[in-house]
């Protein structure tokens, strides 16, 4: 069961937060090496294996890229990673290479009915272009389970199973005025007063909200940004407003109505989907391979986060997101995971691949 940990150990060292093809070589070996699975590095750096056969499909995600690294998380030969007090310390460990280290081990070692893939994206983090792109080509896996963090959502230490996340919508209000000199303001068009009355628009706009398999999902809605004006005595002319939205499967809020305001376009800038698993069966089963994994009872929760699941679920995939990171480890300067966690993990993710799929 070392395996997991050892292999996290060794590809969280490998920088990949500019480049991600040493880490999608690193990922792409050992699956050559360790598996008979037929294995594909596709255009767009994206690692792709299959083994076994059968009418439906489950898949094992994953991302091998990450955001970049503080300084002390840094040294001459790549990230630094350190094991103490039963953790490993490092930029990846939590997202995702713990996770992505449990699913390769577990690709490697489950017994399915049916055909098991595996697949480590590139540009998660840069909006999920590689989970894009290999939608496009085709990538129509019937189930997957993500492995992005899903542990201590329940209960301290507990690693559940997502079965809805938020996606986010970022926007801008661009605002045209027309100047003049602030001596005479009736003679120009005051952009940031346009402004304000489009941010009014927002502030009243309900957030989104549905139901996922029994799950609340709400989302939210927020002026996050402001920039406007030229000079101390000049009408601004322009203005733009930054609107960031979190978004649930089925519902947005209605941002087209600030337009209603003279001078006002909305321009979406970027729109990560949400994700709801449409299978409650499917979900179920991943809980009682979570149970079967772990002392602690895990439950179905819901993530706040967008992840790779949003685009796969647009695009017709059965998905759950259940992995080794905890609330506040990724992204940080302490960036860390719980090495038993990684262990659990591949015991999770074999579980829910040697599961009936119906």
């Amino acid at each position: 069961m070392h395996d997991a940990v050892d292999l996290t150990h060794r590809l969280a060292e490998i920088p990949s937060h500019e480049d991600e093809r040493a880490a999608g070589d690193a990922v792409e070996s050992w699956l050559r090496t360790e598996t008979d699975a037929a294995v594909e590095r596709d255009a767009h750096g994206n690692v792709i294996a299959r083994r076994g056969a059968g009418e439906r499909s489950l898949a094992l995600v994953g991302h091998h890229d990450v955001v970049p690294p503080a300084d002390e998380q840094v040294a001459d030969d790549g990230y630094v990673i350190a094991e103490r007090d039963g953790r490993l310390y490092g930029r990846g460990t939590a997202d995702m290479k713990g996770s992505l280290a449990a699913a390769m081990v577990a690709f490697r070692d489950a017994a399915p009915e049916h055909e098991l893939v595996f697949a480590s994206f590139v540009g998660e983090e840069r909006g999920g272009v590689g989970a894009r792109a290999a939608v496009d080509d085709g990538f129509a896996p019937d189930f997957a389970v993500v492995g992005e963090g899903s542990t201590g959502y329940s209960a301290p230490g507990v690693t559940d199973v997502a079965v809805a996340h938020k996606g986010r919508r970022g926007s801008t209000l661009r605002v045209a005025g027309e100047s003049a000199h602030a001596s005479e303001p009736e003679a120009g068009a005051n952009a940031v007063y346009r402004a304000c009355d489009a941010v009014d628009v927002v502030r009243d706009l309900d957030a989104p909200a549905t139901t996922v398999l029994g799950h609340d999902v709400r989302g939210s809605v927020a002026v996050t940004e402001i920039e406007g004006g030229s000079a101390w005595n000049v009408i601004p002319e322009s203005c733009a407003v930054t609107v960031d939205e979190r978004t649930v499967p089925g519902d947005r809020a209605a941002l087209e109505r600030t337009e209603a305001v003279d001078g006002v376009e909305w321009v979406v800038d970027q729109d990560l989907p949400p994700m709801a698993c449409d299978d409650a069966g499917f979900a179920d089963g991943v809980v009682e391979a979570a149970r079967t994994a772990q002392e602690g009872d895990p439950e179905r929760v819901v993530k706040p986060h967008a992840t790779d699941a949003g685009w796969l679920a647009a695009a017709g995939t059965t998905c759950v997101v259940c992995g080794a990171a905890e609330p506040g480890e990724a992204h940080t300067d302490a960036e860390s995971v719980s090495v038993d966690v990684v262990e659990r993990c591949v015991r999770i993710y074999r579980g829910a691949a040697e599961s009936d799929l119906g």
